[in-house]
């Protein structure tokens, strides 16, 4: 190169394909950017609006229910026997509960028998809807099947439940509840009043008992508003299939019992009405996907097979029947594609239990502890309550809860529980003491209806007496009382 000359590299021109290419590389690179900030927008905004719509069960899945499942746990590991006596045989059994007899209850008899072993139960009362407007007693099972007592019944108007009627008898749901109270007390038989919630002929004198507690009403009163009715099936969705119990118990409200149980109180301040729980068992909550002859998802509730009464039926088309198939295999008209149970037979015989003091499993024997009053009431599925003793000794006697006693100098009650639980004493209705641990022991100076409630310790329960309320306690143990009368001569 000359000496002075400077030459200038000049880069070689980019070809208009190139630029262009470039600037569509470089269009793609932003619009990729872009969808891929939209994407995960659109799922923070879905999954913000999943756990906003879903927040309590969310809740529930992956902290109170865990922490519940794990205090029942623990509540199973402290049990221990009890020691105290009641001089009677304990037996634990479901009341108010329905069959294939019933309109809405599909289950059969063998199926309840296998369902009360799964429960721990001894005796069922059963309490199916009338049928045809005749209660008839000569339908269903009667007597001991496979260790489980049957004791037929009917839930007939004004909440009224007969037990112990011969079977020939046949009752007209439409007669006059006075005269057929009547009639019952002159069979022989016991009568209880059920759903106690709704108005109810208290002035009848015939009535021996009545419901203080029955699943269904808290199920209803989820039941009644929109709102509730979807937190139910959200519940369902979410946490059914992780924490089934826990679900059903959700359903459960601390101020159902306390109503129930004061309008109890108040009926015996003048009057004497054993208290029994409801189990209420129809195995009809829940529903169930049958695809149909006419290509169709029909969605049954659990209590029927009538189509006339679906909840929805839904015609399919190509997508749709693809995704069935794709979940559920070949589809055949008339086959159950899936189900889903709140309230299988087992597990609401499991939620609460009457236990009856009796001297043997028979009818008549059960029967008595019903007149009588010798039960309790226990929310089983919760903790275990059998074993669980009252009584009131003075005088050089003893009795238990449905008897009475005279007031004498001395008298005492005394309860043990098989667990570790807040003891409170009710006089009349009226909160007197508690004591915390596993026996209680008290002096009785006045006479006075004297009943117990025992509470165990639940994370997110809440445990009333009267005006008083106890977080994270639950309800567990709700004895009939024991009438101490005033001393002779007074």
């Amino acid at each position: 190169m000359p000496a002075g000359k400077i030459t200038w590299l000049v880069p070689p021109k980019t070809s208009p394909d190139v630029e262009t290419q470039k600037k569509k590389k470089g269009c793609l690179l932003v619009f990729a950017r872009w969808c891929a900030r939209l994407f995960v927008l659109f799922v923070v905004f879905l999954g913000g609006a999943f756990g906003g719509f879903f927040a309590p069960q969310l809740y529930h899945r992956f902290y109170l229910f865990p922490k519940q499942a794990e205090a029942w746990k623990q509540l199973a590991a402290q049990r221990t026997p009890v020691s105290l006596q009641t001089g009677w045989q304990e037996y634990r059994g479901v009341m108010h509960s329905h069959s294939e007899v019933s309109h809405d209850s599909e289950v059969t008899f063998p199926e309840i028998v296998q369902a009360l072993h799964q429960a721990k139960c001894q005796f069922i009362f059963m309490t199916d809807h009338v049928v045809d407007g005749k209660a008839d007693y000569s339908l269903g099972w009667k007597g001991i099947h496979d260790g489980i007592l049957f004791v037929r019944g009917f839930e007939m108007r004004d909440g009224f439940m007969p037990w112990g009627l011969p079977d020939d008898t046949v009752f007209s749901n439409s007669e006059d509840p006075a005269e057929l109270a009547k009639k019952i007390r002159q069979l022989g038989g016991v009568l209880c009043l059920g759903h106690c919630e709704a108005g109810r002929p208290w002035h009848i004198p015939e009535i021996d008992g009545m419901e203080i507690y029955n699943i269904h009403t808290d199920l209803l009163d989820e039941m009644m508003e929109k709102h509730s009715r979807l937190e139910v099936v959200k519940e369902l969705l979410i946490n059914m299939w992780a924490y089934p119990e826990q679900t059903l118990r959700s359903v459960f409200d601390w101020w159902v019992l306390a109503m129930l149980v004061q309008k109890w109180d108040e009926q015996n301040v003048h009057r004497k009405l054993t208290g029994i729980a409801a189990n209420d068992c129809h195995q009809n909550v829940g529903a169930r996907g049958i695809y149909t002859a006419e290509d169709s998802l029909l969605l049954l509730d659990t209590g029927h097979s009538d189509p006339k009464k679906k909840i929805a039926e839904f015609k399919l088309n190509a997508v749709t029947r693809t995704l069935l198939k794709l979940f559920f295999g070949k589809l055949e008209a008339g086959q159950q594609l899936f189900r889903i149970d709140m309230d299988p037979y087992e597990r609401s015989s499991r939620f609460v239990n009457t236990h009856l003091l009796a001297q043997e499993l028979t009818e008549p024997a059960l029967l008595d502890a019903v007149r009588t009053g010798r039960a309790f009431v226990a929310f089983n599925m919760i903790a275990d309550a059998g074993g669980f003793a009252y009584v009131a000794e003075g005088g050089g006697q003893r009795v238990t809860m449905g008897e009475r006693i005279a007031l004498a100098p001395g008298l005492k009650l005394r309860a043990e529980a098989p667990l570790p639980c807040r003891f409170t004493l009710v006089r009349d209705g009226n909160r007197v003491t508690e004591q915390s641990g596993r026996t209680f022991e008290y002096e009785v100076t006045a006479p006075g209806k004297y009943r117990i409630q025992a509470d165990v310790s639940v994370p997110g329960e809440i445990a009333v007496v009267g005006e008083h309320y106890a977080r994270n306690m639950a309800p567990w143990i709700l004895t009939n009382p024991i009438e101490v009368t005033a001393q002779a001569g007074n």
